[in-house]
């Protein structure tokens, strides 16, 4: 298999490299990070300037229907630089779920919109009890003469708090932990009834409780067909893990660099710590990792538009099992080998290892992961 990016490719590749590496420094991270969305408007912007807001969305609505090999690219770009902004959730999972289910009205009023930048969205699925399992929903929508009306609460929704639009998971049917009876609706973030309060994570980016009580909605807000929606969330959502595994590579290896760069400049007994056999394995130990999470994450990549739910599902739970592995191993490997320094705030070592924290409990950690693994072999 030949993993060698085209021109095209490369060209992505370093344009978005040299983007990061400019505009994502520590202070200027720090700063936004305190800021009222928590990200910055105005590289939202550059970000559809650059194309990159449209890439998970056909090109009949404005996008460039990518493949997920430059998914892969610019997430992983991503991770380098901790960036902030909701493009996991807008411009991925967001895109890619309306892109596959939504109606041809919710397709024309959105997919533009987010390519251009003018609006965001949150997938807002996970619920209280439920932990990680994707299929306990206990929201429920029920039917009324002009629509739905939604009850529930939704957990840590990535970025809610920033979303004009929630895709809400509720049961139209059945008991909860069936996935027949799922369906989801794309509301207002700011409709009567819809309460949401965001709140900031440990690794500086943002999410929200959402709290829908009597939430009335029109039938134009099914996104799907009523009672299906499972499928295509499942799949959105296995779309979004393979991302986060990129992004995940990227914060490893510059962990990896900024830990060598601190073992060849730290002075100890008269010569760098860097020359001790004993820190050098340690160096090679999270190299070895860091090699094992990103084939992982091209094989999620490679997966994650498999029509096999199946062999998807095993792809990215595997990638996912892996990935959370190896970001404990490297984050905690570059702490101990800057020693004192690597607890400060005002290294940047520390923040990615609260990022890789933060990846390892998105949508299922190792433990889950794991498991969902046992479950399709």
């Amino acid at each position: 298999m030949d993993f060698t990016y085209t021109e095209e490719q490369q060209m992505l590749a370093d344009t978005v490299g040299r983007f990061v590496a400019d505009a994502y420094t520590l202070e200027a991270r720090r700063a936004l990070v305190t800021s009222k969305l928590g990200f910055s408007q105005e590289y939202w912007q550059q970000f559809a300037e650059m194309g990159l807001l449209g890439l998970a969305v056909p090109e009949e609505h404005g996008g460039l229907n990518a493949t997920p090999a430059e998914i892969f690219i610019v997430m992983h770009a991503f991770g380098r630089g901790l960036v902030l902004e909701p493009y996991l959730s807008t411009a991925i999972v967001g895109a890619q779920l309306l892109a596959q289910a939504g109606t041809e009205a919710q397709k024309s009023a959105w997919l533009p919109a987010i390519v251009e930048g003018s609006k965001r969205v949150a997938l807002a699925t996970f619920e209280p009890s439920a932990r990680f399992d994707l299929v306990q929903i206990d929201t429920r929508a029920e039917k009324t003469g002009a629509g739905y009306v939604l009850n529930g609460r939704k957990a840590v929704v990535l970025h809610g708090d920033s979303a004009d639009g929630l895709i809400v998971s509720a049961r139209t049917s059945g008991s909860s932990r069936e996935p027949q009876g799922v369906s989801l609706f794309l509301i207002d973030a700011r409709a009567a009834g819809v309460e949401v309060q965001g709140f900031p994570n440990i690794d500086g980016q943002r999410s929200a409780e959402v709290t829908l009580k009597n939430v009335q909605v029109g039938t134009d807000a099914l996104v799907g067909s009523i009672g299906a929606g499972f499928a295509p969330l499942e799949h959105a959502l296995d779309f979004g893990l393979a991302a986060l595994c990129a992004e995940a590579v990227g914060c490893m290896e510059q962990i990896i660099e900024m830990t060598a760069e601190y073992l060849r400049t730290r002075q100890q007994f008269g010569k760098p710590i860097g020359t001790f056999q004993a820190l050098q394995h340690r160096v090679a130990d999270m190299a070895i990792a860091t090699e094992q999470a990103r084939s992982a994450a091209l094989l999620a990549a490679s997966q994650s538009t498999n029509a096999n739910a199946a062999e998807r599902r095993r792809a990215i739970s595997a990638a996912k099992a892996m990935i959370g592995r190896s970001g404990r191993l490297v984050g905690q490997c570059a702490i101990q080998l800057h020693g004192g320094m690597g607890m400060t705030d005002e290294l940047s070592v520390g923040h990615y290892f609260k990022r890789l924290t933060c990846i390892d409990m998105t949508w299922g950690n190792v433990e889950h992961h794991t498991e969902a693994f046992g479950e399709f072999l």
